[in-house]
């Protein structure tokens, strides 16, 4: 394909991607938005008072980053894997792989997609949390570098899961067993210094804590691990999960029968 017929394939798969989410933001904008808020005020103004600081922080300031950065991962993620796998599920994406459009097109088009969702929400989350504390950006580059990879990684996550899926139930399975826990275990609620130095080493596994501290580090400074690792790390699992989904799309797994 020639390179404006390959940009306007790239951004007819966007703009529908962006155009879907936003034609239902009463389910894709609005639901995390009252979600957070609840955490703001429940974590941050009812339970905060009570744990005190931590990391030289307010409570409320400490979690704010790992709160963002976790509206950022479920919907990035929740965007493309439903999207995708309703595309597979109406027999949509068959045209799409016998067109010319080249599969790294498919792809980094619906991953566009799942970021610009997972952006738009962070940005909500975030101004909603000014209501609660101020925020201070104490390396803009590293804030957004780290929050722009992070959704790339889990909408490259979204479209593996949707390629394996068989039903709708399918694509609910590794949000709930794996992305969740893997969240919450993450540094978002407390610093990994607060814990026993086994649960420390076994907390350095969990991909999420190196996202959700480098966006910590951009936002407040802190970091409870190195930030120059975790942007080693983010970026091979990005590589290693881009190469994984294209290799998935070209033998045609989960599509082609």
């Amino acid at each position: 394909m020639r390179v404006q017929e390959t940009y306007i394939a790239f951004s007819t798969i966007v703009r529908r991607e962006i155009h879907r989410f936003l034609r239902i933001w009463l389910q894709t904008l609005l639901p995390p938005a009252i979600t957070m808020t609840l955490y703001f005020v429940i974590f941050g103004n009812l339970i905060g008072p009570r744990i005190g600081e931590m990391g030289g922080f307010g409570y409320m300031e400490f979690i704010v980053p790992g709160l963002i950065m976790m509206s950022v991962i479920t919907n990035s993620y929740g965007n493309v894997v439903s999207s995708f796998y309703g595309t597979k599920f109406q027999r949509h994406i068959e045209e799409l792989l016998v067109s010319p459009v080249p599969i790294s097109v498919v792809l980094i088009g619906y991953v566009a997609g799942g970021v610009a969702r997972g952006l738009a929400v962070g940005l909500i989350v975030t101004c909603l949390s000014l209501f609660f504390t101020d925020l201070h950006i104490h390396n803009m580059g590293v804030t957004l570098l780290v929050v722009l990879m992070t959704a790339v990684l889990f909408s490259l996550g979204g479209i593996i899961n949707a390629i394996f899926a068989n039903s709708f139930d399918d694509i609910s399975i590794i949000p709930t067993f794996v992305l969740t826990p893997l969240t919450y275990l993450g540094g978002v609620f407390y610093s990994i210094s607060l814990l026993p130095e086994f649960w420390q080493t076994v907390s350095q596994i969990n991909p999420i804590l190196y996202m959700v501290n480098t966006f910590r580090y951009g936002i407040l400074g802190v970091s409870d691990i190195d930030v120059g690792t975790a942007f080693i790390i983010i970026s091979a699992f990005i590589v290693g999960l881009y190469s994984y989904a294209y290799y998935l799309l070209r033998i045609g797994k989960g599509i082609r029968h």
